[in-house]
């Protein structure tokens, strides 16, 4: 097995001889931030309930209420608890550096954003964004309104508000899936990041990559689906591995 540190020189030459790259993150990067994941056990009060059941339209037409009051928990946790880590900079330096640099993410936070990176798709929403669960009008939400106790009501059809997130069983944006596959077909390396490449259709887009020729790498603190078939597996935390990368790339 490759030493780390070669597999870390070796990749940050890949990247700095790269025409267009193509990163594809998932909860892994935000759990680094302090963010829980949906494989991760809720403690206390939601203990009791699946996050499947919550973040979907069966679990949102049973208990509006409850679904509303998890999601205004996680926006906390977002927006006003977790900070940008080590790992999102290293992402936005790359992208700064790069000649041609596109982020797609399944994380509904913008801590990418946050950091700076420009070129964010987000494959399964923003969760500081709301429309109406019927007639999908977008929906600027009071800063009361994140403490009630139900969801408010669209001013245009009396339909309830909800997070612009992708919920289990829905179809992801289509133009922003149409985006990633395009994307994928046609860059020369694709950087994995804190993915366990399980959730589709995300997950496919790395093997969509490496079929039209591109290079694979794999950042992730444990071996995954996507690990084996990687051209390059580093493996550590990205606010780890990602900063040695970029450290060596900009001393070539």
């Amino acid at each position: 097995m490759m030493a780390i540190a070669e597999s870390i020189h070796q990749a940050a030459q890949i990247l700095s001889e790269a025409q267009r790259i193509v990163c594809l993150t998932g909860a892994g990067v935000s759990a680094e931030s302090g963010l829980s994941t949906f494989r991760d056990p809720e403690t206390g009060f939601w203990s009791k309930f699946d996050p499947q059941q919550l973040a979907s339209q069966s679990g949102f037409a049973a208990d509006p209420g409850l679904v509303w009051r998890w999601y205004m928990e996680r926006l906390q946790a977002a927006a006003e608890k977790a900070k940008p880590n080590p790992g999102h900079f290293a992402l936005a330096t790359l992208e700064s550096d790069a000649k041609n640099f596109t982020l797609i993410t399944q994380n509904v936070d913008n801590l990418h954003e946050r950091a700076g990176s420009v070129n964010v798709t987000h494959l399964h929403g923003i969760i500081s964004r709301f429309h109406c669960n019927v007639c999908g009008k977008a929906y600027t939400l009071a800063e009361e309104e994140k403490v009630a106790t139900l969801p408010p009501r669209c001013p245009a059809c009396e339909g309830m508000i909800r997070p612009s997130v992708v919920w289990f069983g829905e179809t992801l944006p289509m133009h922003e899936l149409t985006f990633a596959w395009q994307s994928a077909e046609q860059c020369d390396v694709m950087l994995v990041v804190g993915t366990s490449g399980l959730v589709t259709p995300a997950a496919q887009l790395p093997y969509v990559a490496q079929d039209a020729g591109a290079t694979l790498i794999d950042v992730n603190p444990e071996q995954g689906s996507l690990s084996g078939m990687a051209d390059l597996f580093l493996q550590g935390p990205s606010g780890e591995i990602l900063l040695k990368v970029v450290a060596a790339m900009e001393v070539r």
